[in-house]
């Protein structure tokens, strides 16, 4: 059953966000997951199980969701990997990626969120506020103080999209040197453009918005076949004229 934080209507929708705490809901969250992942996005996804995006770091997330009632069904989601929980594993997500030395130091209070997706028929912003806002009260209620997570940007026309909105969003949001991380497997931004005009994602421009830092150079991610940029928010720097926006209360 679906530990309700957050109740929304859009038009004739009513919907909910929280922590899945039964096999079914996180079930159907990692099906959402496989939907947009690889039939949509066609990323190469290991899994047990046909139409399961599902990886071995998912038995020691926490899935937040967000149903629609009236439909019945979960239309996003986020996993959430507590800094307890990856003692437990044994690594973050995100070091499959990058070498997190420089970050050691605040392991015991990063949190890592990744996964992150919305159904295509719900995503004018309901969904995506309510799993921002649900994501807010969970570090806020549990006491964690920084959020880190890898963004990632299509690389369909060889990376020359992803190197120049790095080049450009680095200027203004790129971390204090103490924070950097290092790609174990950097797009060659040397070999490409780094003046094709585009705009961000609307994920890496909310985590920008919040008060998010870039923490260094793309990684490139051959299965989802994206750049990905290491993301790093300190609670400390939350936007909360941002956050009320979104649906929070800024507690």
């Amino acid at each position: 059953m679906l530990q309700t934080t957050q109740l929304q209507r859009a038009g004739c929708r009513a919907l909910h966000a929280g922590i899945a705490t039964c096999p079914s809901e996180i079930h159907e969250a990692k099906k959402l997951r496989y939907r947009v992942f690889a039939e949509e996005m066609g990323a190469r996804l290991p899994t047990r199980s046909p139409g399961v995006d599902h990886d071995l770091y998912d038995p020691f997330c926490e899935h937040l969701v967000v149903r629609d009632d009236v439909a019945g069904r979960i239309v996003g989601t986020y996993r959430i990997l507590s800094p307890h929980a990856a003692r437990r594993v044994g690594s973050y997500y995100s070091e499959t990626e990058f070498d997190l030395t420089r970050l050691q130091h605040l392991r015991p209070r990063i949190v890592e969120i990744g996964r992150s997706c919305v159904d295509p028929d719900y995503r004018s912003g309901a969904a995506i506020a309510l799993l921002w806002s649900a994501l807010a009260r969970y570090m806020r209620d549990n006491g964690h103080d920084y959020l880190l997570g890898c963004a990632s940007i299509s690389i369909a026309d060889g990376g020359h999209t992803a190197a120049s909105l790095y080049a450009r969003l680095r200027e203004k949001h790129e971390s204090p040197p103490e924070y950097r991380v290092t790609p174990r497997c950097a797009l060659p931004l040397d070999a490409l453009r780094g003046d094709v005009a585009a705009e961000p994602p609307p994920l890496i421009k909310g985590y920008l918005r919040a008060g998010a830092w870039i923490c260094g150079a793309p990684a490139w991610d051959p299965d989802f076949n994206t750049a990905d940029l290491p993301i790093l928010l300190p609670m400390n720097r939350l936007d909360q004229k941002y956050l009320r926006h979104f649906g929070g209360d800024g507690r």
